[in-house]
């Protein structure tokens, strides 16, 4: 069994907040905008982390983290990129291999929106974490943590913080 934090939207913001939930868990998934290394390079120091460049980052996390992150982690089969739309409207960009090889949990990032859907046409969970950053027009900042034990995703929980 894992214990997953999943992140998006830093835009280069870190505190001790994030990082009181970094350490509870196993592993952290970041969908892109990290905004400033140093938010990754602090996640790292406790945790391993996985993670994508989204539209915001510079060549340094572009060189560093893919566009997508493709995994298995315990039986499930996860797919990480940023700009990934939701059910059923994926980015054109994703959307074909969508189709093809569909994962069982597809993350992405970039709306500010936390999200959490299935998606019975392809037989996923669509998962989008919503922004913890400062910057953007969401109210409040978000994060999901949940555990995943063989092929089951369980026990999900919304982290909420207020954006300011």
């Amino acid at each position: 069994m894992r214990k997953i934090l999943l992140l998006s939207d830093t835009h280069g913001h870190i505190d001790g907040a994030i990082l009181k939930h970094v350490k509870l868990a196993d592993e952290v998934w970041h969908a892109g905008d990290i905004g400033d290394l140093k938010v990754t390079d602090s996640i790292k120091k406790l945790k391993p982390l996985k993670a994508v460049y989204g539209n915001i980052d510079d060549a340094k996390a572009r060189a560093e983290f893919p566009l997508h992150n493709r995994f298995t982690c315990e039986d499930v089969n996860v797919w990480i990129t940023h700009i990934g739309g939701y059910p059923p409207k994926y980015n054109s960009r994703v959307r074909d291999e969508l189709k093809l090889n569909p994962p069982d949990l597809f993350i992405s990032g970039h709306s500010h929106i936390l999200k959490v859907m299935p998606d019975k046409k392809l037989n996923l969970i669509h998962m989008n974490p919503g922004a913890v950053g400062k910057h953007g027009f969401h109210k409040k900042r978000t994060m999901l943590r949940f555990k995943i034990d063989s092929k089951q995703i369980k026990d999900l929980e919304i982290i909420e913080f207020e954006r300011r």
